[in-house]
């Protein structure tokens, strides 16, 4: 029970898969207060080199409230509000083209690119219920830390303001014994103090909220050993699945290297049976000898070509019957003796090719291969429809 219990404790980090599928999920890595620092940074940066279309946008918002008939214009009397509009847009797309550019670039460096993630879109009838909204947004641990965030967020903000303040007050005071001009000058030595220092105060508090986010983030996307070993099981397979493949791998990498070391046999062999390139058995069989003829190499394929040539090159007579080949190939092992089944077949088959390599003019013999013994080419026994045709 205690194993059981510490393989479910979520102590693993994420996997890459687990990432992807996060990200599907529309799980990303957002970091609320970096948005408002970078956002206000770039947006007082921006106003600052607005200042400089300020005077065209009063006077413009002046005419509005000029109501001297020898000062307006009776044949375009929307020129003005058109002219306004102008401004108003261009002010807007000068201001709202940075901010967007500053979102998408913070989301990068926060959370890794822009996500579309198509299932965060889908309905969920659990966000309706009030219920668990309060315990997600309110008793959570996540809303515990958003309250925290809030407090220090105003607190920090609010002493900063105050301690600026207090340190200029005395300056403060004196603005009422000013011009208008002088005191505003004033205000415009004061508030630069003033935005330097909150903006200081808030890339901390937005570097907190990164690391509290990061952490709260990948606690989330963290696995147990079992959820390991599950995605483990469904991406490469079970143990006992990629077991036996190894098994197989194994067996074939012995067979196909067995076959090449039994090609240097191939020049002692009586007869090579083939089908008549696709398969090719190289047999030894000692006239006078109580054995069953052995399998001195076979093979498919390219390997059956090599026997050929082999066959060709050293003199051996080449016997071509598909039906023999591949009952030989399929129920034959390298080494070894033939089937019992296959004596009568291969027999007819030798004392063929003996009678041949001593001058003999003699017609192929009709070779009977039982019914169990007669393959297809992929080693699966036909049926009695398929025999004839072949």
């Amino acid at each position: 029970m205690a194993e059981e219990q510490d393989s479910q404790e979520k102590t693993e980090e994420p996997t890459s898969r687990k990432i992807e599928k996060s990200l599907e999920d529309g799980q990303v890595l957002i970091s609320q207060e970096m948005f408002v620092f970078t956002s206000i940074f770039v947006g007082l940066l921006v106003i600052m080199f607005l200042t400089s279309f300020i005077p065209s946008f009063l006077a413009i918002w002046k005419k509005l409230f000029i109501f001297d008939l020898s000062e307006i214009d009776l044949y375009s009397p929307l020129l003005s509000i058109g002219k306004l509009v102008k401004y108003v847009i261009i002010v807007v797309l000068i201001i709202g083209i940075p901010m967007m550019i500053t979102s998408i670039i913070t989301q990068f460096c926060v959370g890794g690119g822009i996500n579309f993630a198509p299932k965060a879109l889908t309905f969920k009838g659990s966000k309706l219920d009030p219920i668990q909204g309060i315990k997600t947004k309110i008793i959570s641990a996540k809303g515990l830390m958003n309250l925290i965030k809030s407090v220090l967020k105003v607190s920090l903000l609010g002493g900063i303001s105050f301690l600026v303040i207090y340190n200029e007050l005395s300056s403060i005071i004196q603005l009422s014994d000013r011009d208008l001009n002088q005191a505003l000058k004033g205000y415009f030595y004061m508030i630069p103090k003033l935005t330097v220092a909150l903006l200081i105060a808030l890339a901390i508090i937005a570097l907190i909220d990164y690391l509290w986010e990061r952490h709260q983030h990948i606690e989330k996307l963290k696995m147990s050993i079992k959820e390991v070993k599950d995605e483990n099981k469904e991406t490469e397979g079970s143990p006992e699945v990629k077991q036996k493949i190894r098994r197989l791998q194994n067996e074939i990498s012995q067979r196909v290297s067995k076959q090449s070391a039994a090609l240097e046999d191939v020049k002692d062999a009586s007869v090579v049976v083939t089908n008549p390139t696709h398969f090719a058995v190289a047999l030894k069989y000692q006239v006078g000898s109580e054995g069953a003829p052995i399998v001195l190499a076979q093979g498919r394929g390219l390997m059956a070509e090599k026997i050929i040539e082999l066959a060709n090159n050293s003199n051996v007579t080449i016997f071509r019957s598909p039906i023999v080949a591949r009952a030989l190939y399929f129920t034959g092992e390298i080494g070894k003796e033939i089937s019992d089944k296959l004596y009568s077949a291969v027999a007819a088959i030798l004392a063929y090719v003996f009678k041949i390599e001593k001058g003999e003019d003699i017609s192929e013999p009709d070779i009977n291969v039982p019914d169990e013994f007669i393959f297809d080419e992929y080693g699966n026994k036909l049926k009695d429809n398929e025999k004839n045709e072949t």
